[in-house]
């Protein structure tokens, strides 16, 4: 078998590919939401103006409404200092685009159900590398995988199971039927 992670001649390790499928960001998503119990459901999210650029969903809960975009920083530093976040000396709009991307769901869904339907903007870094937080951005709350079953549980509960169940299915339509409104 070869080997997934060749020396190089300088004897550095290569870094391991970042997520390439969405398949395996779902995995990610669905493990870190299991110890969450049968009320939390994970709907996947894509933004179909940037097709396979990020890998986003909705996880509807007790506590409410999450729009989770994952960024893979495989073995790179990730640098977070409010709105800004740097990876491999690259500042890619991550915030930004995770803020607009959950605006966007809130409008979906609240026009989908005629009522106001918070989303809140959750950004979680997946990779081995070193997280680095200097200063939290406002607006979007930030996670890494082993940690987002505890960041989603902790805001009480607002919503009963049964309206997550419902919510989650009107989710689920909208983001199979394609159906979701896209704004500029």
């Amino acid at each position: 078998m070869r080997n997934p992670f060749p020396v190089r001649t300088t004897g550095h390790r290569m870094p391991r590919p970042r997520l390439s499928a969405h398949r395996t960001a779902a995995d990610m998503i669905a493990s870190a939401v299991a110890p969450l119990g049968p009320a939390w459901h994970v709907v996947g999210w894509p933004d179909p103006r940037r097709p396979g650029e990020d890998v986003e969903f909705l996880v509807v809960g007790p506590v409410g409404l999450f729009l989770v975009t994952v960024v893979d920083h495989g073995t790179a530093r990730a640098s977070v200092a409010g709105d800004v976040v740097q990876i491999d000396q690259e500042r890619p709009p991550y915030v930004p685009r995770v803020r607009k991307a959950a605006r966007l769901a809130q409008l979906t869904l609240s026009e989908a159900v005629s009522r106001s339907v918070p989303v809140t903007a959750v950004l979680m870094f997946a990779g081995s590398g070193l997280l680095s937080v200097y200063n939290l951005p406002a607006d979007c709350l930030l996670s890494t995988e082993q940690e987002l079953h505890r960041l989603l549980r902790a805001g009480g509960t607002r919503i009963g199971p049964e309206t997550a169940r419902k919510l989650a299915r009107v989710a689920t339509h909208l983001a199979s039927s394609g159906s979701r409104a896209i704004r500029p």
